[in-house]
């Protein structure tokens, strides 16, 4: 059965913006999410979570990516979401005495 024609009209621009922030994208929020529960939690038991459902966040987060039609939308989402985890980490991080 051959595809249907309406899902392959998008160019390959979006194509490939999809899948970069899918991978690339869907891993950064992965990392600076579990680094966010570091911040909460203790860092022992939060790496040994991130080790496993680290793989389902950003299994999940790559196959979201593709849910809007746009891809400069999703790359949108994702630096917003990386930028307010990433400021969570920044603003919670204890100074280092020296």
């Amino acid at each position: 059965m051959p595809a249907n024609k309406k899902h392959l009209t998008q160019s390959s621009l979006h194509r490939i913006l999809k899948i970069t922030a899918g991978f690339f994208g869907g891993y950064a929020i992965t990392q600076v999410f579990h680094m966010v529960l570091i911040e909460i939690w203790d860092s022992a038991s939060t790496l040994i979570t991130l080790r496993f459902a680290g793989f389902i966040v950003w299994a999940t987060l790559l196959v979201c990516a593709f849910i809007p039609k746009n891809g400069f939308k999703i790359w949108g989402i994702y630096l917003a979401i990386f930028a307010v985890l990433a400021l969570i980490v920044f603003i919670n991080q204890t100074p280092q005495a020296i």
